[in-house]
């Protein structure tokens, strides 16, 4: 097994996979995949007490913090605890006319 290394957190998150969009009358949503493995290596604060191995909601800073990269709006709103490596996300429908455009 020579060159063969365990991959790094950075190999994880150039892994974690990004839905498409998509939307009802209020929201739009996405789903974001991380690898498997990579929920070995999140802070334990981050998972729910109650239910071992499914996360928290988690905060925009702590979704960013480890490597999710989304634009502006989107926040963390479900967990599905059967597959704890998926996480569900949601903006406002209307969120960047609302407030990114004010802004120029």
């Amino acid at each position: 097994m020579a060159g063969h290394h365990e991959p790094s957190y950075e190999d994880y998150v150039e892994r974690i996979h990004y839905s498409e969009k998509y939307s009802d009358d209020h929201w739009e949503y996405r789903h974001v995949i991380l690898p498997k493995p990579m929920l070995k290596l999140i802070p334990r604060e981050y998972f729910d007490p109650e239910e071992p191995g499914v996360l928290r909601i988690l905060s925009d800073s702590e979704w960013r913090g480890i490597g999710i990269t989304q634009s502006l709006g989107w926040e963390h709103y479900e967990v599905h605890a059967p597959e704890p490596h998926i996480l569900l996300f949601r903006r406002q429908k209307d969120y960047q006319e609302k407030y990114l455009n004010k802004q120029k």
